[in-house]
């Protein structure tokens, strides 16, 4: 989470998020670009990895997701990209908190979410930002690739959904 002076939001109910229905600006106090990223997580905990097909990071594996269009809140931001880069219908859930990330002369705040999948079997697709799409384990991450900031986010993403019962014992 970010701190005092650098592009925090308002409190509302549910935390540090704007409340439904607001527009969202399209960079931070901070002057990084105001972004979404997702925590897609099936019943049987793999977590939704893209690999970037363009910069900033082109060709590594990380979280789908991308910037917050204009008059967009975060969720609609987030289930956007969410179906743009993988083909795939999503529900959201939480928010995870935000991580800030500069590479390649790029920035962006990038406000996390926990979101799963409407149809787990449905096919997915790569577009967009993507060059490829696939569903991991979390012990795969590391042989992925996948950098220290999206491994801790995806963390927070499969301890909320165990919190809330979303991943478990699939022959139940």
């Amino acid at each position: 989470m970010m701190g005092p002076g650098q592009g925090e939001r308002p409190e509302t109910a549910e935390g540090p998020w704007p409340a439904e229905g607001t527009s969202e600006r399209r960079s931070s106090r901070s002057g990084a670009t105001l972004a979404v990223g997702a925590v897609i997580v099936d019943r049987s905990g793999r977590v939704l990895l893209i690999r970037r097909g363009r910069p900033p990071l082109a060709g590594t594996w990380t979280l789908p997701g991308g910037r917050v269009e204009r008059g967009e809140t975060q969720e609609q931001a987030v289930l956007r990209e969410v179906l743009e880069e993988t083909a795939l219908r999503t529900r959201w859930v939480a928010p995870l908190g935000c991580v800030t990330l500069s590479a390649e002369g790029y920035a962006f705040d990038i406000h996390e979410h926990l979101l799963v999948p409407v149809d787990p079997g449905a096919p997915l697709r790569a577009g967009d930002d993507a060059a490829e799409v696939r569903w991991t384990t979390p012990d795969e991450l590391g042989a992925l690739g996948v950098g220290a900031p999206a491994v801790h986010v995806v963390a927070l993403g499969l301890a909320a959904a165990r919190a809330r019962d979303l991943v478990g014992d699939t022959t139940r």
